[in-house]
């Protein structure tokens, strides 16, 4: 039966996610980190790219980011068939390392099997690339993670929010709000950002980035390389 459009299999599966919540599902064995700072003050900021692609790829999931724990707002539910922990870090950007190491410390996940996803204000608007590992490209968030884990071997979705101009200072750019068109361009990645996460889940890390590196959401601008 299809009411408006809608099956009733995908009414039942919406059900199912809403009723699941924050099920706990069994050890995690992968965390996906967003990046951002908290406070609604910084709702909607450029280093906040992060947090609203976690929120969606909770959303898609059907896992409540709701609990506070490892100084984060996190949840837990599957990611393709896999266990997973949400992590919203809120420490403020520049020490999200001290959260995510706690938690990967009390799971016992290692850094292969994190997952971070951040702002790049070298990519533009609507853009996404993805890493197995590297450097933090300066980034304080990214950097901070490296540093406390003693490891940058973490595969991370950096998403785009533009070039700093020359006149702005860094830290006003990044703490700034996007406009109306970047921002439709940001939202627009984040159903190949949680696509990505699952490819990377699954052990198919350069399928995702063969997929969606520098790529727009109509398919254009392809950049393929780099791991």
């Amino acid at each position: 039966m299809v009411v408006d459009g809608v099956s009733m299999a995908d009414i039942f599966e919406l059900f199912r996610k809403i009723g699941r919540g924050n099920a706990v599902v069994g050890k995690p064995e992968f965390i996906v980190v967003g990046l951002g700072n908290p406070g609604s003050e910084y709702e909607g900021t450029r280093h906040n790219a992060g947090f609203s692609a976690i929120d969606y790829i909770a959303g898609n999931a059907g896992i409540r980011i709701r609990d506070l724990k490892f100084k984060s707002l996190m949840g837990r539910g599957e990611i393709a068939g896999r266990p997973v922990m949400l992590l919203k870090p809120q420490t403020f950007m520049n020490l999200s390392g001290t959260a995510v190491k706690e938690a990967c410390d009390f799971y016992d996940v290692p850094p292969e099997r994190l997952i971070v996803i951040s702002d790049d204000v070298n990519l533009d608007p609507g853009r996404i690339r993805i890493r197995r590992s590297g450097s933090d490209g300066g980034h304080k968030g990214l950097y901070n993670i490296i540093y406390s884990l003693s490891s940058d071997n973490f595969p991370r979705v950096r998403l785009g929010v533009g070039r700093k101009p020359d006149e702005w200072d860094m830290v006003d750019w990044v703490l700034g709000k996007m406009g109306r068109e970047d921002a439709e361009k940001l939202v627009s990645t984040f159903e190949s950002v949680n696509e990505s996460v699952r490819l990377i889940i699954e052990g198919r890390t350069d399928d995702a980035m063969g997929k969606f590196n520098g790529v727009t959401p109509n398919g254009e601008g392809t950049d393929r390389h780099g791991s």
